[in-house]
């Protein structure tokens, strides 16, 4: 089985890009503009997040944000996988390196946003400890979303 790898990148590269459109896609076609909280590009660039970026052979094959919300505590944004790459655990892989940022930089919880018709998703984020919580931070409560959270185990 091939590797796979995930480090920090930039957002800002042709196959990076085409995972975020392909996202957007998808989301579209699930949810109505209102339920889709989706982060634009040079949201991404900012100090406060991290982004990492899954490769199989070198190809881009996943991606993921951690978001710092300035209290501690970081949301997930645009976390996928590319449809061609499904089955392969780059969620986890994903989920992990950005679980282990987090530690690392001393948050105490990490939040996220997902839609009830992703199955995958939420099935991923509760097998990583993630639970069930109120809308936060300008999240105002959507039938369609799913507020999740975790704490983050910090080293002793």
């Amino acid at each position: 089985m091939t590797a796979v790898t995930i480090a920090e990148e930039s957002p800002r590269q042709p196959a990076v890009v085409r995972l975020l459109e392909l996202s957007d896609a998808y989301a579209a076609s699930l949810y109505p503009a209102e339920s889709n909280h989706l982060v634009d590009l040079s949201t991404l660039e900012k100090p406060t997040v991290s982004f990492f970026v899954a490769r199989r052979d070198g190809e881009v094959v996943g991606c993921c944000a951690l978001v710092e919300a300035g209290d501690g505590t970081a949301e997930i944004k645009r976390m996928f996988v590319d449809p061609e790459a499904r089955g392969l655990k780059i969620g986890r892989h994903l989920l992990a390196a950005l679980e282990a940022k987090a530690e690392t930089i001393g948050l105490v919880a990490i939040r996220l946003e997902t839609g009830i018709y992703q199955p995958e998703a939420i099935g991923l984020y509760k097998a990583f400890g993630y639970v069930e919580r109120p809308p936060f931070g300008s999240y105002l409560p959507d039938p369609l979303s799913l507020f999740m959270e975790k704490p983050v185990r910090q080293a002793a």
